[in-house]
């Protein structure tokens, strides 16, 4: 897909420790809407029958390493690969299992054998690539029949513009420019689509919001997102979706409940 707006994926590399410790940048918000996507992964994969253990897990678009590191503390293995060096740098510096392998590496091109992986998640990735369908081919090829895709992204259409491009940018301090292109966002039945080209089924998608309870008339003040800020889970998928999606699989590896 073309775009009018190259997004701008190099503000990764000059994060540092604001991946953990800024208040005035979104990142603040990926930080805490990190927390609540780790528990429903976390739940939807205690709920699969894995066969063969520990558990490979592969986080596709890891950055500063949110979900790979408190997967890692679930005792899964766990590989993050990302384009930015600067972001493993900071991944590493924040796992504190010392466990997790960290590869830099092209998502377009992962590093790995075919069927490699029981699960592998893509969380706030894809609308940071120009071709998303070719990402998920590629992580259809490295998981294992019967593995579980989880992904994250936003929906494309006027609301998602509105509230995920340009009330951030009013909202938080130092929104970068072209944190997000509206162009890049993924509709729920396009990604559903990508997936069944691919020898995957969507299982399951729900919507993530703020917690409007933990908006502070100080934060909108200062354009800071509250230390307290939180998500919750809604029906609805028109700004920001959470999901999974199923490989296909003769024998049932992973046999969901």
């Amino acid at each position: 897909m073309e775009t009018k707006t190259e997004i701008n994926n190099k503000l990764y590399n000059s994060l540092g420790d604001d991946w953990y410790k800024a208040y005035d940048h979104p990142v603040a918000l990926l930080r805490q809407e990190a927390k609540i996507k780790f528990s429903w992964i976390n739940e939807r994969i205690k709920q699969a029958k894995i066969q063969n253990l520990p558990l490979q897990i592969l986080d596709v678009g890891c950055g500063g390493g949110f979900l790979s590191n408190r997967l890692a503390q679930e005792k899964y293995a766990v590989t993050g690969i990302d384009l930015s060096e600067e972001s493993l740098e900071v991944a590493r510096k924040h796992d504190q299992t010392h466990q997790v392998q960290y590869i830099n590496a092209d998502a377009y091109k992962l590093p790995f054998k075919s069927a490699s992986f029981d699960v592998v998640t893509a969380m706030d990735f894809l609308e940071h690539v120009e071709l998303p369908e070719k990402v998920v081919e590629e992580i259809s090829r490295v998981l294992k029949p019967g593995g579980i895709f989880f992904f994250h992204t936003f929906n494309r259409n006027w609301l998602s513009h509105l509230v995920i491009i340009k009330l951030v940018e009013l909202l938080v301090k130092n929104t970068p420019q072209n944190l997000h292109v509206i162009d890049l966002f993924i509709k729920p039945e396009e990604l559903t689509q990508f997936c069944r080209n691919n020898e995957m089924n969507i299982a399951e998608m729900t919507g993530i919001r703020p917690c409007f309870s933990t908006i502070t008339l100080r934060g909108l003040l200062n354009r800071t997102v509250p230390e307290n800020f939180a998500f919750t889970l809604t029906p609805s998928l028109k700004l920001s979706y959470l999901g999974y999606a199923i490989k296909d699989s003769v024998n049932h590896d992973i046999i969901h409940q």
